[in-house]
């Protein structure tokens, strides 16, 4: 009963669909045509959605401006779509697909103007159906009326003559004739030459490098040339294949390492995928196919066309990785995965995809030593893959010469900022376990590895992860930093260390100073050569022993006595020198050229000390003058004039000497030492690695170098300056020269009426002979009035040179520092000049 109503619509459907001048012969047809339809497996290609269909018939009722009938639709679809129950439609998707396609037939027929009423069922009543597969076994069976019909396929019937199946005939008779070779044979020569495998008709021909066919075989020209693109595919897999077996057979292993054998196994794997194709394609190729006319069968599936299809991805795989194969040849290590990341940066996801997979099987070695060496220190690079480089060298020379980058095993996928990170964060490592022995980094890592949620066991990261890895540094390098700044400060007291250094080997402790020169000055006044470093030793003790410096008693065992190297006629003052003995750690930032900075800078502030200490001397000899005032002012007027003159050019000159030596004082000790400290604590504090202390380090003793005029820059101007202290010293001498001698004349002329022989005896023979003139006595008083005349005259004009010279030299030095580039050095300037008298003087000469 429900198959009887079936067919009663589809009657009713077909009438409503043909003309009514039809004859009942057309009707027939064409009901027998429709139910054959309904009867078949066909399928249309589009998805199943009957929301979507819907909507589309509705979008196309709008768009050709028939609104009404959109809302129409809409309100039927709404209740066609809400019916259900035993009389319902349950496939009503099909319903409104047979509607929409009856609609476009419709279109398409007002659009060709064709006198047949329905394009879609012209082809029935003219004699033939469209192409149609059947799977009814008696529908099968039965012979088909018309000529076209032919093993279960029904011809176009807009081809009435079968015009297509005569050209089909002919094209297959052609090709029979310019062939010697079927197409089969030809496609089973292709996959083996795919293979690497030499066929019966397609050979490798070495002359051209190249799979080809033989000119003495007859093919058509368009079949030689697709034969010869799709062995192309077998001269890349040659030189894959070719690669593989030649790393894997090299020896020594090194020469590949496990970059390489990562590269290697990965391209293998994609081989292996490869093969898998083949067997397919050659199992497929023994399958028949049916085709259009049986003459035109090439009697198997594949044809040299659809292996061409079949071919196009693996022709793009394999292509990358012959390109692969070339620019990794001659590489190794992380050179190899950046070398191939590059060639990852393309827009074609299957290419990317491809190189994803295979680089994150490349880039497992490289990421495994990342981990390995920001985790737990470890440099495990057994091949020199890495781009982090170990060395052999000294607990002192960990830091700075143990590990470096190598620039040509970084990959480009790691930036040079996150490099630098990595390098520092296993250098920390190792520094703390080998120069700190501490072992507490390791609760460091795992906590850095916790929080990034990264494990800290092998196979972690992978290519891809760049942020993954940035974060695991950057926690660890974060972490491992801060206690290395812990153990540098805390346990082996970096600051204090630092401190000591500034007090004693920078002069900045003042009373130890001042003890140290009182006690070693007679000592070091002696030729070098005849000094005991042993003794100097005792010395230095005992001014520590007398100044507040006796309560760094955990420093003062690191501070010795140096001996420079001296020649012949070097006085102990020219080569003492004191250093400080930084053990390891500490080694790594005092280390022997930073102990050398700080050797010439205490040489400089030593003997800078030594010209204050001796303008001191000279002070306390000038001072209690007023006694031989007193006794000169009553002698005659020769002898008062050269005393007066004499007495007035020394003081004269001690305070212009003084002026300068007290303005340089206050500039080194408070402008350059207080300042540069001062800045480098700030710096100390806020370091956050130990690159950042050095580096605070390094700008802090540069600072002291360059306000200093011990720079580059300022080469002539310290060579004027030591002019200047060399100056100053020889004018304490003939100030000692000329009190000593005052001294010694006012003893002779109070003696003078004593017997000659008494004053012989009485004459102190140490006054003589410092001073050069023990020939007082004889010739009476006269002649005593003259020789004291005649010496306070030379002495006079000695002193008028040492200041005439060193007006010169002070004004030369003035004249230099408006040139110095560091800025500090024109506010000593300032001091120097501040009533401007230097600048006029030389404006005026």
């Amino acid at each position: 009963m429900e198959d009887q109503r079936v067919l009663d619509l589809v009657k009713q459907l077909v009438l409503r669909l043909l003309s009514p001048n039809r004859n009942d012969l057309d009707i027939d047809k064409a009901l027998k045509y429709a139910i054959r339809i309904l009867g078949s497996r066909m399928t249309p290609s589009i998805s199943i959605d009957e929301a979507a269909m819907a909507e589309s018939i509705k979008r196309h009722l709008v768009n050709q401006g028939k609104s009404s009938d959109a809302l129409t639709f809409a309100d039927l679809y709404t209740k066609f779509s809400s019916k259900s129950g035993p009389g319902s439609i349950h496939n009503k998707w099909a319903v409104l697909y047979l509607l929409k396609v009856i609609s476009e037939d419709r279109r398409k027929e007002k659009r060709s103007d064709s006198r047949v009423p329905s394009a879609f069922l012209s082809s029935t009543i003219s004699g033939g159906l469209p192409v149609l597969f059947e799977d009814d076994r008696s529908t099968r069976n039965q012979k088909p009326p018309d000529k076209g019909w032919s093993g279960g396929v029904l011809l176009v019937s807009k081809d009435p003559d079968n015009l297509r199946d005569i050209a089909f005939r002919e094209f297959a008779d052609l090709l029979k004739e310019e062939s010697d070779v079927s197409e089969s044979a030809l496609v089973r020569d292709v996959l083996y030459a795919c293979q690497g495998i030499n066929g019966k008709y397609v050979k490798l021909d070495k002359s051209i490098d190249a799979y080809v066919l033989p000119d003495s075989i007859k093919v058509p020209r368009a079949t030689r040339i697709m034969v010869r693109k799709l062995c192309e595919l077998g001269w890349l897999f040659r030189k894959v294949k070719g690669y593989i077996s030649e790393s894997m057979d090299r020896f020594p292993s090194e020469d590949v390492g496990t970059v390489g054998q990562a590269f290697c196994a990965a391209l293998q794997d994609e081989l292996a995928e490869y093969y898998k194709l083949l067997a397919v394609l050659e199992a497929q190729s023994m399958n028949p196919i049916p085709m259009v006319s049986e003459t035109a069968s090439t009697g198997n599936y594949l044809s040299l066309r659809r292996l061409s299809v079949w071919f196009a991805e693996p022709m793009v795989k394999m292509r990358l990785m012959a390109v692969l194969v070339d620019s990794c040849r001659v590489l190794r290590g992380g050179a190899m995965a950046g070398a191939i990341h590059m060639h990852a940066q393309h827009g074609d996801p299957l290419v990317q995809d491809f190189m994803r997979r295979l680089l994150r099987r490349v880039c497992s070695p490289l990421f495994e030593m990342v981990r390995s060496w920001v985790l737990e220190g470890e440099l495990d690079d057994i091949f020199a893959e890495f781009f982090v480089l170990g060395q052999t060298v000294k607990a002192e020379s960990l830091w700075q010469e143990g590990y470096r980058l190598h620039a040509g095993m970084l990959p480009s996928f790691i930036s040079q900022s996150l490099a630098q990170r990595i390098l520092r964060t296993g250098k920390s490592i190792n520094f703390l376990r080998v120069c700190c022995e501490d072992q507490g980094w390791a609760d460091a890592a795992t906590e850095a590895a916790a929080v990034v949620g990264t494990t800290t066991r092998r196979g972690g990261l992978g290519y891809g992860e760049t942020d993954a890895l940035e974060s695991l540094v950057v926690e660890a390098a974060k972490r491992i930093d801060k206690h290395l700044m812990e153990v540098m400060f805390k346990r082996y007291k970096f600051k204090e260390h630092c401190l000591a250094i500034k007090r004693y080997l920078l002069l900045g402790q003042g009373d130890f100073v001042q003890y140290l020169m009182d006690i070693v000055g007679p000592e070091l006044s002696e030729p070098a050569n005849t000094i005991s470093s042993f003794k100097l030793a005792g010395l230095l003790e005992s001014a520590i022993r007398a100044s507040n410096a006796q309560y760094d008693h955990d420093k003062l065992d690191r501070l010795r006595v140096k001996m420079m190297p001296h020649g012949t006629g070097d006085r102990g003052w020219d080569v003492f020198s004191l250093e400080y003995d930084a053990r390891v750690p500490l080694n790594t930032v005092f280390t022997e050229s930073v102990m050398a900075r700080y050797l010439r800078i205490f040489n400089f502030l030593w003997k800078f000390r030594r010209v204050e200490h001796a303008l001191i001397g000279a002070w306390k000899t000038m001072k209690p003058n007023c006694i031989s005032s007193h006794f000169f002012l009553k002698q005659e007027g020769s002898v008062k004039l050269q005393f007066t003159s004499a007495l007035r050019r020394c003081q004269a000159l001690w305070d212009e000497m003084n002026h300068f030596v007290t303005n340089l004082q206050y500039y080194i000790m408070f402008e350059v030492l207080e300042v540069s400290w001062s800045n480098f604590s700030n710096e100390m504090e806020a370091a956050k690695d130990l690159d950042d202390l050095l580096a605070a380090h390094e700008k802090y003793l540069r600072s002291i170098v360059e306000k200093s005029l011990l720079g580059e820059c300022s080469q002539t101007l310290s060579k004027t300056l030591f002019v200047l202290f060399d100056l100053i010293l020889r004018f304490r001498c003939h100030a000692d020269r000329l009190y000593e001698g005052i001294h010694e004349l006012q003893a002779r002329t109070m003696d003078s009426s004593l017997s000659s022989r008494t004053r012989s005896k009485s004459k102190p023979k140490s006054i003589n002979e410092s001073s050069g003139y023990g020939t007082w006595v004889g010739g009476g008083r006269k002649a005593l009035t003259q020789r004291a005349e005649e010496f306070l005259r030379n002495m006079r004009e000695d002193l008028e040179t040492i200041a005439k010279e060193y007006s010169s030299l002070l004004e030369g030095f003035i004249a230099q520092l408006p040139v110095q580039q560091h800025v500090d050095l024109k506010f000593l300037l300032f001091r120097l000049d501040f009533t401007e008298f230097y600048s006029r003087q030389c404006l005026s000469t």
